[in-house]
């Protein structure tokens, strides 16, 4: 067993922060390389983010979602791409510690482990003695060129002649690397496709994917902690809000720090700054971005409180996550294209950092688990008193 002195909320929020302006420095390299800078990855494993998810007992700090939040907002002031992925490896790695412990000890046994992932259901797994021969292609794989092992999502036989989709852990050396991440928005993330083919997976290394969803895990390690009491849909929430936060602010940021000395084309204001309508656009943005963040903290707050108190989830209450992070999404979005437009033509130079806030957050609110109009038909269908349609809540 390895415990290390698990840091404050205060002190992982300060390493975030002082992390912007590596960040911000490395931005357009990764962006045009599609890929995170190895600059950032030694400064995330130096602030020791990636021991957000890890257990206790293997030297992580188990820490709650305000800190998933908070953390996740900092760094995605200052590029959006490494807080993607950063929330991306926190995922997967909650998932490691539902498996059983010997299965985690050898994940962990890795310092600074990144497991990357998805949770669609691309490939077959076909039993053979001892465990699963797996087969497949999954797309939108963030994080895959700098992990150590990827978490699969294939479908695999029942007794009944059935299907049924299983979580399988897999070396990144038995991993195939398809270079066809070229995109408008997270560029530097990575997010490049993989395919597994004809590998074998032991048995332990498998679990139902409704494991995750129903918190029936194999670990007896973890069982008491309140980091694995909450549902799988919960902690993707949670770590994946603070990206939106995050978004908005910096656009926040960039559009002051802008101000000064600017002027409003063919208009007889000299400065931007006493203009009616640039005090319109500001508040407006301003108010948004703060009431996105009241739908990350609710979602923090329940993750966190839930856990804590070992209650069981409702219904409501899972979909009330997927919903908020799809309303901060919304809320976010709409606070970025603000201040975008109120730059003027100017800001869409490659130089001006909007252009890429915009991008970027535009492409995190087309991940299927944060897309608005699906969350809000969940959300309301189950306040309707409609079971889910879907396994995601």
């Amino acid at each position: 067993m390895t415990i290390v002195q698990t840091p404050t909320h205060t002190e992982l929020v300060q390493r975030a922060t002082d992390l912007v302006p590596l960040l911000r420095k490395h931005s357009r390299w990764s962006e045009e390389n599609r890929r995170l800078h190895d600059d950032v990855i030694a400064g995330l494993e130096e602030a020791e983010f990636f021991k957000l998810r890890r257990p206790v007992r293997l030297g992580g700090f188990e820490s709650p979602a305000r800190t998933l939040v908070a953390v996740s907002t900092e760094l995605a002031r200052g590029d959006a791409a490494v807080a993607w992925n950063a929330q991306v490896w926190w995922i997967p790695l909650w998932m490691v510690g539902l498996f059983p412990d010997h299965v985690q000890d050898e994940v962990f046994a890795t310092e600074n482990v990144r497991v990357c992932g998805t949770l669609s259901p691309s490939g077959m797994l076909t039993p053979v003695d001892g465990g699963y021969r797996v087969n497949g292609q999954w797309s939108f794989i963030s994080g895959a060129l700098h992990s150590h092992w990827q978490e699969l999502i294939a479908l695999a036989p029942t007794p009944d002649g059935g299907m049924q989709p299983m979580l399988a852990l897999v070396p990144m050396r038995d991993v195939r690397i398809i270079d066809d991440w070229k995109t408008s928005g997270l560029r530097g993330t990575g997010s490049v496709s993989t395919a597994v083919e004809d590998v074998f997976v032991p048995a332990d290394r498998v679990l139902p994917l409704s494991a995750a969803v129903t918190l029936e895990h194999a670990s007896v390690a973890n069982a008491s902690s309140p980091v694995w009491k909450a549902p799988l849909n919960a902690v993707a929430a949670a770590s994946t809000v603070g990206v939106l936060i995050g978004l908005a602010r910096a656009a926040i940021e960039v559009f002051l720090d802008r101000l000064p000395g600017r002027r409003i084309t063919y208009s007889d204001y000299e400065s931007m700054r006493e203009a009616p309508i640039t005090h319109l656009q500001l508040a407006k943005a301003v108010l948004k971005a703060d009431q996105a963040e009241f739908h990350a903290r609710r979602v923090a707050d329940l993750v966190d409180s839930k856990g804590a108190g070992g209650e069981p989830w409702t219904m409501e209450e899972r979909a009330q996550c997927r919903v908020d992070v799809s309303a901060a999404c919304d809320l976010a979005t709409e606070a970025v294209d603000v201040l975008s437009r109120a730059g003027g033509g100017s800001s869409i130079y490659d130089e001006v950092p909007v252009q890429k806030i915009a991008r970027d957050i535009h492409a995190v609110g087309l991940h299927a688990l944060v897309y608005p109009p699906t969350a809000y038909e969940l959300y309301g269908r189950i306040l309707s008193g409609l079971e889910p349609n879907t396994l995601y809540v």
